[in-house]
């Protein structure tokens, strides 16, 4: 299947209305239409990737940080693993990056990026060590609970 590449307009002063409507809704909603993972590559002026404007919202907006590894978290609970890393890099991405995140927990950044890649697979440990660091980032303490479905 052909890459869909989602590009941001942007009007001629580097204005974009997706990032105003976007910045405009609950950090919950936000996260929900952040999830996932949208191919990337080469763009045109006057555009940028929609990726940018999440990681924006993220450094700047805890509630959203929050709302963001809940919902990678909960995308993990719930069977998709592809979804939980694809959150859970936009989340290193726009808080830690990738070579603090692998200095913190003494991993090499090149693996850390294998395993939060699509077809990746890191284990138990290396996962839950991954999440502690970013709660520590974050300032974001996750709790489970239980709920009947």
């Amino acid at each position: 299947m052909p890459a869909v590449q989602v590009l941001e307009y942007l009007d001629p002063r580097g204005r974009s209305p997706y990032a105003t409507w976007f910045d405009n809704l609950s950090a919950n909603a936000a996260a929900k239409v952040a999830g996932g993972d949208v191919p990337t590559g080469d763009w045109m002026a006057l555009t940028r990737t929609f990726k940018e404007t999440i990681a924006a919202r993220a450094r700047r907006d805890p509630r959203f940080r929050e709302a963001l590894f809940t919902e990678a978290i909960n995308a993990y609970l719930a069977g998709d693993t592809t979804e939980g890393k694809a959150i859970l890099r936009d989340l290193v991405n726009a808080t830690i990056g990738f070579e603090r995140l692998a200095a913190e927990i003494r991993k090499p950044s090149k693996s850390l990026h294998r395993m939060l890649a699509p077809h990746g697979n890191p284990s138990t440990d290396n996962f839950f060590t991954i999440v502690s660091a970013l709660q520590k980032k974050t300032r974001v303490k996750l709790r489970v609970s239980a709920a009947t479905a």
